[in-house]
């Protein structure tokens, strides 16, 4: 059985004082939690606050323009998110929301950083055109060494790494947003082996959506929302992965952030966070329930500085 236990947050510049909730395990231990001891490493996070969000266009199924947002809502939540990263000792940059930019908020999709170097995003859309250079500038202001993309594709979105430095690998999406050309960019660039992964579920339109990594060898993914030849390939190449179920992944509980040991998730995704438990893993449950309007999550929000 799962308990929730509500944590107040403090020192974050909103009228309501939000709430994250930390998964409480209450039954008896699982063999797993014996062989699993997860070390966290400190990240640096880039985010951009939700100052313009709203829902004025749909690219992808999860967006409804019927439907009215909340941007007061979606700036406490993502102040929850952000002060969470603070308290588990993690550095967050942040950059500057643009009026007429509602998805910016989304930092994730703003580039591609490894061991100091940056492939910036060119988006499938038009609507999210605009964010490229402003990210870009961002990367090049931040002193990382940063390159303008030629290929569509949507940074961390359909980028995930994977394995210490010197040891690692790029998992990527394709299918919906990121073109393979850009893999092939991607492996050109940082010297890093690429493994492609079809998405065919237009609700896991990100690798980020349905895949999560949990540390250096680990993932948890949805194999519904990958192509037969990518469930083949990610259940040869993961035999260990926490394969979430269809009520966590639909609510995009793998749209997660971890730090090796905690890991930041919706907070609904409640037996996602069980099966992480088991795992010797501290899920950390955050309702990002406003962002989702627009299809986003934790992961969504934060783009990892590996500097």
């Amino acid at each position: 059985m799962i308990q929730w236990v509500d944590a107040q947050l403090s020192g974050i510049d909103c009228v309501e004082r939000p709430t994250y909730r930390k998964f409480v395990t209450i039954t008896l231990e699982s063999p797993r939690d014996s062989l699993a001891h997860r070390r966290a490493t400190r990240r640096r996070y880039l985010m951009c606050p939700p100052e313009h969000f709203t829902v004025s266009y749909a690219i992808n199924p999860w967006m409804d323009t019927t439907r009215s947002a909340d941007a007061a809502l979606a700036r406490r939540q993502w102040d929850t998110l952000r002060r969470v990263y603070l308290d588990l000792g993690h550095t967050v940059d942040v950059i500057p929301a643009l009026p007429g930019l509602p998805d910016m908020v989304f930092a994730a999709n703003g580039g591609l950083v490894i061991d100091g170097r940056a492939l910036g995003v060119r988006f499938r859309y038009p609507q999210r055109a605009a964010e490229a250079p402003v990210y870009l500038e961002w990367l090049r202001s931040a002193g990382l060494s940063a390159t303008e993309a030629t290929e569509v594709n949507e940074g961390e979105g359909d980028f995930l790494v994977l394995g210490p430095p010197g040891e690692r690998v790029v998992l990527a999406g394709t299918g919906f947003r990121t073109s393979l050309a850009a893999h092939a960019e991607v492996e050109a660039l940082f010297g890093l082996p690429v493994l492609s992964l079809e998405l065919v579920d237009p609700r896991f339109y990100h690798l980020d959506t349905a895949l999560a990594v949990l540390d250096e060898e680990t993932i948890a993914y949805y194999p519904a929302a990958f192509s037969p030849t990518a469930r083949d390939e990610l259940r040869h190449r993961f035999p260990d992965a926490v394969l979430a179920g269809a009520a966590d992944a639909e609510i995009l509980g793998l749209n997660a952030v971890s730090d090796g040991r905690h890991v930041v998730l919706a907070s609904g995704a409640t037996r996602l966070a069980g099966q992480l438990r088991e795992r010797g893993y501290e899920p950390i449950g955050v309702d990002l329930s406003e962002l989702l309007k627009a299809g986003g999550g934790a992961k969504c929000c934060t783009l990892e500085i590996r500097s």
